[in-house]
């Protein structure tokens, strides 16, 4: 198949199968004659996989760790647990910060008074000028 239908079986675009190739994440297809890639089921399977694991957060050296595993049949899977566990940390260490840019704008939305007046605590939050707001 070519890089389109590699792209409609995956899931994955043209463009991102192009750049995962020139970053080394896959491997270069095998081409045609006239220069076209030709793609495999080998290959889609491959393409889903980063997919997935894009899905889930995984950075390109995540992904890359984590099929570099797949692909070795005499992995440990403590390896694979070691990498996802960090994962989990990371995602939990960035909802804490989403749920802190949360709480703070809910805050400053609240002593907005949203009317005609050119008062804005919130712009004079991000201008840091607003000592009524600081600290939250």
């Amino acid at each position: 198949m070519n890089i389109g239908q590699a792209a409609d079986a995956s899931g994955v675009s043209a463009k991102m199968i192009r750049y995962y190739e020139q970053i080394g994440l896959i491997r270069p297809p095998t081409r045609t004659d006239s220069n076209y890639r030709v793609y495999g089921s080998d290959e889609v399977h491959v393409l889903r996989f980063i997919r997935r694991s894009r899905t889930l957060g995984f950075s390109i050296e995540e992904t890359s760790a984590l099929l570099a595993l797949w692909q070795d049949k005499t992995r440990a899977s403590g390896e694979v647990r070691d990498i996802a566990s960090e994962h989990i940390s990371a995602l939990e260490t960035k909802i804490a910060e989403l749920e802190s840019m949360v709480g703070t704008l809910k805050h400053l939305v609240h002593c907005c008074q949203g009317d005609n007046r050119p008062d804005c605590p919130i712009l004079d939050d991000l201008a840091g000028t607003n000592s009524k707001t600081k600290g939250h």
